[in-house]
Parts: structure tokens; C-alpha cells; sequence
């Protein structure tokens, strides 16, 4: 009986609103109560369900009130085109690669492996005792902690030949990613206005970074095994360029390893010019078929800029990384850094030292390399069998992603955009070209989640690229 009354005093009140304009105010629960003869419980639960419904407001000692409705209307957001000005980049919005994909989706655009993949106990038990030290209270000096600084510099020292001095503690800063390292280096190094040479296709990243400091991009083609110091030569000499950007072991997207003799000369090149090599060795601890091999381990006189992260391998919420610059430079660096976000959390540093000093850090890094090479070669063989038209030039020595052209005149971008309605995410390749694509490419990530469904994206990505045909 009392749901009865409760549900008709209700309809009875919403017909009421119906035709009263907003803010008028509704009967009084006591006259609610003497209209329909029912008790205060079912007056208050039958107006509470009204407002559930958002047809009224009650406004406590004043009464209840029929909800004015607000009409929505597009915002005007027009006086910013004026404020903003020109665009200064062609990024405008998150890279192919950063894009979230949906639960049941197939992500091959990340450029991160898979949680499975890192050394998620290692990394627990790090954050756990980091909390626990002073480095969870304290700032971190503006470089770093010292005994990280050490540990960065004592990898790089490891692989430098005889007769060569290895660099020092105080050579090192270090970073939140080696992506703000890099904006450090062109804005302090390079300058707005002035020319880098960079191989094509290079990190769109870099890219990215380059645009934001207004620095001017020069591309210099990279085949198998890298630049070709004739070509480097030659646009030092044409464009004065007091730096070139490369990726020496296990490019992204390219996989691309330099030879030794090859890096030589490209040193020798830059040294000859007075110049910078900025080395980005984001996949050091990425190896599958060869062993890294800095070229910055043969650099005698502060020619060498060189940068290594741990965000790959240890783990992508810890973001830390460094860079090993020797001389002037390396002040001009940390200046930049310090100015743009003081210190690198301790707590995080701390956290990073722990897992890399733990004698299972040795293990993860063998596991990592086995399960790299299962699933590279699992992916590869799943394009070979349903997308036979995908060239990959050579398979990556290193490295988490698939580099394959796609025939001419493929539409990459909706190709991209087919595929992600089948349930597939890939990334388009023309993020990695500093100036036009030299042809239809797409990275595809195989150290991303679901090996196991590689065949059936591979089988997507096919049909797809035969229907856009």
C-alpha cells in the first residue's frame, strides 16, 4: 500500500512539473500529506524520487524546487585562434603511438613492452625499500644521485676500448626519460633557428622535441647500416650544422644496428667538423641478435652527447635515464634541466639503482632478450603467411618494433584508421620522417600484449590492405 501511494503521489507530481516553469516551487509536504492522505515517510520518498530523476532541487529551510533546465549550446572557443598564433609544430596531437586502445583491441602501435615483459618483482620490492630511505623526504641534487651517476658511467666505461679515458661520475645528469633530455640538448646545444642533421626515418620523438625548440631538421637517408659519412660530410658543409642525432644500435623504428667500423667514421665525420653526435641509445638493454656497442665508448674528446634510458627495460612509471656529456656542454645540459624541473625524484632514482644493482637484474635481461626474439620472429612470420605484400628489408637486431613498407601508393593513415574498426591498432610511419615519407610504412610493436594473437591481426591487417587496394 505504501509503494502504492508513494508511486502515484510521484506521477501525480510529475504531471504537476510537466507544465510548471522552472523554479517553481512544489507543494509543501504538509499539503502533500493532507491532499493525498498519506504519512511523512511516503511524501519524502515519493519527492526523493523526483529528485533521483533530476526534476527537482530541494534547497534545505526553503523548500523544494522544479530544476531549471540549461539549455546547452556550443562553446565559443574562436578568441583563441588570436592568442594562440601560427602553429609553431605539425604535432597537434598525441603521436599514433600514445593512443589508448580499446580492452579487446590488438595494440601493435605502443612503443613500450608489455608489463609481462619487465621485471615487475624486482621493481616492487625497489619502490617498497626506496620508501623507506631518506630519498623519500629529501630533493636529489641537481644531477642526480651520485651512486647513479657512478653506475651510468661505469656501464659506459665498461665498454670503452683501451688507451681511451671512460668518463666520470660528474659527467652524468640525470633525467625524468630521455625524452626531456633530449629537449634539454636542442635548446641548450642546437638553438632556435639552427640546423640538425638527423637520419630518416629517425624518433618521432625527436622530432617532436626538435619542433618544440624551433630547431630546423636536416634529414640524412639511413640504410642498413646507417649513414653514410659522405652524405653526413656533405650536409655538415652545406648547412654549418653543429650536430647530428642518430640512433646507432637498434634504431627505432628501423632496428638498424651500425656496424663498428661504420660508427668510426661517422665519428671521425664529426670530430673532422667540429661538430656534436647526440646518441640516443634508448634500446641498449633491447638486444636480440648482436650485443650494443656505444659509439660514445670511442669518443676521446667530449664529441659525444650520449643518452640511456632505462624506461624500456626496467620499467616505463620510473622514467629515468641520463646523459653522459663531457666539457662545456655538460653544463649548458644541466642548466637547462635544472631550469626546467630542478631535480629527478629521488625516490624514483633510488628506486631504479636498486633494481639494476640486484644480481637478478643480469637474469631479467637474458629472459627479456629470449622472449624479444620469440616474439619478433612469431610476428614476423604471421606477416610473411597473410600479408606477403609487407617488405621488411632485414629483421631488427634489437629493439621493439617491425619496420615494413607496404606497396605504392598505399594510404597508410586509412589503412591505420581500417584497421583499428577490425579491431587492430598499428602505427602509420609517417610520424618517423622528419620531412616526406620516401615511402608507405608502417611500425608495428611486437613486444606489446597477446603474442598469441599476432596471426590473427597479421590475417586483419592483410585483408584490410587488400581492400584498400
Amino acid at each position: 500500500m505504501k509503494n502504492d501511494s508513494t508511486d502515484r503521489i510521484a506521477a501525480d507530481l510529475r504531471t504537476w512539473i510537466a507544465s510548471a516553469p522552472p523554479g517553481a516551487q512544489l507543494p509543501s509536504n504538509r499539503s502533500l500529506m493532507a491532499k493525498y492522505g498519506a504519512s511523512p515517510v511516503t511524501v519524502q520518498k515519493a519527492v526523493r524520487s523526483l529528485a533521483a530523476s533530476g526534476l527537482v532541487d530541494s534547497r534545505p529551510g526553503a523548500g523544494t524546487f522544479v530544476r531549471t533546465v540549461r539549455t546547452s549550446r556550443p562553446v565559443d572557443y574562436g578568441w583563441q585562434t588570436a592568442a594562440l598564433g601560427t602553429l609553431s609544430s605539425r604535432f597537434t596531437s598525441l603521436s599514433a603511438t600514445q593512443r589508448t586502445a580499446a580492452p579487446d583491441a590488438i595494440g601493435l602501435h605502443s612503443g613500450y613492452p608489455a608489463p609481462e615483459l619487465l621485471p615487475e618483482r624486482l621493481v616492487r620490492a625497489a619502490l617498497v625499500r626506496a620508501s623507506r630511505t631518506s630519498t623519500a623526504l629529501t630533493r636529489s641534487p641537481a644531477a642526480g644521485l651520485p651512486e647513479l651517476q657512478g653506475w651510468f658511467a661505469n656501464e659506459l666505461a665498461d665498454a670503452t676500448p683501451a688507451g681511451v679515458t671512460p668518463p666520470t661520475a660528474r659527467d652524468v645528469t640525470v633525467l625524468s626519460g630521455s625524452q626531456s633530455g633530449l629537449s634539454s640538448i636542442f635548446r641548450a646545444v642546437i638553438g632556435p633557428g639552427q640546423p640538425l642533421l638527423v637520419e630518416s626515418p629517425t624518433y618521432w620523438g625527436a622530432i617532436l622535441a626538435a619542433a618544440q625548440a624551433g630547431v630546423q631538421l636536416v634529414p640524412i637517408p639511413a640504410g642498413p647500416k646507417g649513414p653514410d659519412p659522405v652524405d653526413l660530410a656533405r650536409a655538415f658543409d652545406q648547412t654549418g650544422a653543429r650536430a647530428f642525432y642518430a640512433q646507432p644500435t637498434y634504431a627505432n623504428p628501423t632496428g638498424t644496428q651500425w656496424p663498428v667500423e661504420r660508427a668510426l667514421a661517422v665519428l671521425a665525420t664529426v670530430r673532422r667538423h667540429g661538430a656534436f653526435l647526440i646518441e640516443d641509445d634508448w634500446a641498449h638493454d633491447l638486444a636480440i641478435d648482436t650485443e650494443p656497442h656505444p659509439v660514445a665508448a670511442h669518443d676521446e674528446d667530449g664529441h659525444v652527447l650520449y643518452l640511456r634510458s632505462l624506461t624500456k627495460s626496467v620499467s616505463p612509471a620510473l622514467r629515468i635515464a641520463a646523459v653522459i656529456a663531457r666539457g662545456p656542454v655538460r653544463d649548458r645540459i644541466l642548466a637547462d634541466r635544472a631550469a626546467e624541473s630542478m631535480y629527478v625524484s629521488g625516490l624514483l632514482q633510488a628506486a631504479a639503482l636498486d633494481v639494476v644493482t640486484q644480481p637478478g637484474w643480469r637474469t631479467h635481461l637474458r629472459g627479456f632478450r629470449r622472449q624479444l626474439r620469440a616474439r619478433r620472429d612469431l610476428l614476423t612470420n604471421a606477416l610473411r603467411e597473410h600479408v606477403p605484400d609487407a617488405h621488411i628489408e632485414r629483421p631488427p637486431l634489437g629493439g621493439l618494433h617491425l619496420w615494413a613498407r607496404l606497396p605504392d601508393g598505399t594510404d597508410v593513415e586509412q589503412l591505420a584508421r581500417n584497421c583499428e574498426t577490425r579491431g587492430v591498432i598499428i602505427a602509420p610511419g609517417n610520424e618517423w620522417f622528419p620531412a616526406e615519407p620516401s615511402g608507405p610504412y608502417i611500425r608495428l610493436n611486437y613486444s606489446g600484449p597477446d603474442p598469441d594473437r599476432f596471426n590473427e591481426a597479421a590475417r586483419i591487417i592483410g585483408e584490410t590492405l587488400k581492400e584498400n587496394h
